[in-house]
């Protein structure tokens, strides 16, 4: 029921008359005009070039969106929105590795600091500065 549109006029919807209407008021002039400069039929090409954006917005729907809506969704993915959107995960098991590592050369770190200082609370503090305490 939902795609079910409400006719106004001759079978057309209020969105069709409109931009026929439209259509109409930018195409006929210009075919008047054209056609006082050269030839008929180049008139009514023109006009018919003129008119056909005004008709594929009256007319065109893909799945129950307008043409305006289609354009826009496509405008945004293929433009606007990066092409590439890699997938990454962080994974808990290599975060507890990497945390492992950095524990490990901090450690590493001190007991170098340790083995250069010959004072002792110097180490000592430094290794309780790490929020671990002495091992």
């Amino acid at each position: 029921m939902t795609r079910v549109k409400s006719k106004v006029l001759f079978g057309l919807t209020k969105r069709q008359l409109l931009c026929f209407g439209a259509a109409a008021l930018i195409g006929v002039p210009s075919f008047f005009l054209l056609r006082q400069t050269g030839n008929t039929s180049l008139a009514t090409m023109c006009m018919v070039i003129i008119m056909l954006p005004l008709f594929l917005l009256a007319m065109y729907e893909r799945d129950g969106q307008p043409l305006e809506v289609v354009a826009r969704h496509f405008i945004n993915a293929r433009f606007q929105r990066p092409v590439v959107r890699p997938y990454k995960t962080d994974n808990y098991y290599a975060a507890l590795m990497r945390q492992y590592e950095v524990y490990e050369e901090v450690e590493a770190i001190v007991r170098r600091n340790k083995d250069a200082a010959p004072d002792e609370k110097g180490a000592e503090a430094g290794t309780e500065s790490c929020g671990r305490g002495k091992a």
